[in-house]
């Protein structure tokens, strides 16, 4: 079986993105969400909407974003238009909260922890779906990339509740750890499926805090930034930004990783892997 290709350059602009983006060859149809992560108010790392605006044009996208499970500047759609507004994304695409209008269902059956996957109802109106995500870690699922972005980050904010809950909305603080992370890999599978492969992912790996974008207060990052990676396959990416993390050659990745692996974070990549979302066998190839 041929192993995933994920591409790579260390180039960190906007030119790269495209470039990144054109070499997977997806040729994304119909109506293109564009899935961003819009930065919790307070927050300095997040990757801001300039950077993203030339892929989003290049596109044709609208950038889409669902509401939060807890409280901040993005737990309501007026809130969280009122910050997409302050932090400049709604000056560079057409923008769409998806659960403005409540949630759909989707389907998990061979979920091992949640059986269905509430989405912002919006998500309906898309054919196709390109992720731009941010890499960093994350308070509890010990790294964000394509995983996250498309799990967590694609679900209303009742969804948001349910995954972190393992199943169980009420539980989404409480919920065993490792069972949030496999609920997590779950929702991916539904997104992955609803969308029949017209799917492409980009990972933009600088400002590696610890902390996630979603942090109103978060710590300024230590890792030194490593370029841009793209796959068709959210897990082999995934992957291969674990992998260029553990391998770079700075002393400043050791608060990231002791991040990642305090919170088990590769578990969301074995889970996803588990239930064929996708493989962590990849090529990488260098653009540059």
């Amino acid at each position: 079986m041929e192993k995933a290709k994920v591409y790579f350059t260390k180039a960190l602009t906007p030119e790269a993105v495209i470039k990144l983006y054109d070499v997977l060859g997806a040729e994304l149809p119909g109506k293109v969400a564009v899935k961003v992560h819009s930065g919790e108010v307070g927050n300095q790392n997040f990757i801001r909407p300039a950077f993203f605006k030339p892929v989003i044009d290049h596109v044709k996208g609208v950038i889409v974003e669902c509401n939060t499970a807890y409280e901040g500047k993005r737990s309501t759609t007026e809130d969280h238009w009122e910050t997409m507004k302050l932090h400049g994304w709604t000056d560079v695409a057409e923008v769409d909260i998806m659960d403005a209008e409540g949630d759909m269902t989707l389907p998990v059956p061979e979920g091992k922890r949640i059986q269905e996957n509430y989405v912002g109802a919006h998500l309906e109106r898309y054919d196709s779906m390109l992720v731009l995500s941010h890499f960093k870690g994350h308070p509890m699922g010990g790294f964000g990339g394509a995983l996250k972005n498309i799990s967590i980050g694609i679900a209303s904010a009742y969804g948001k509740a349910v995954i972190h809950g393992a199943g169980k909305a009420e539980e989404i603080w409480t919920a065993d750890h490792d069972s949030f992370l496999e609920s997590m890999a779950d929702a991916d599978q539904s997104i992955v499926k609803h969308f029949k492969g017209n799917m492409a992912f980009i990972n933009v790996m600088c400002n590696m805090s610890v902390d996630c974008d979603c942090c109103a207060v978060a710590e300024d990052p230590k890792a030194a930034d490593i370029g841009i990676l793209s796959s068709l396959d959210p897990v082999a990416l995934d992957q291969a930004c674990l992998d260029l993390v553990y391998q770079a050659d700075d002393p400043g990745k050791a608060d990231l990783i002791e991040r990642i692996e305090s919170r088990n974070g590769v578990h969301t990549v074995e889970a996803a892997a588990a239930l064929g979302v996708g493989s962590r066998e990849y090529e990488l190839v260098s653009l540059d």
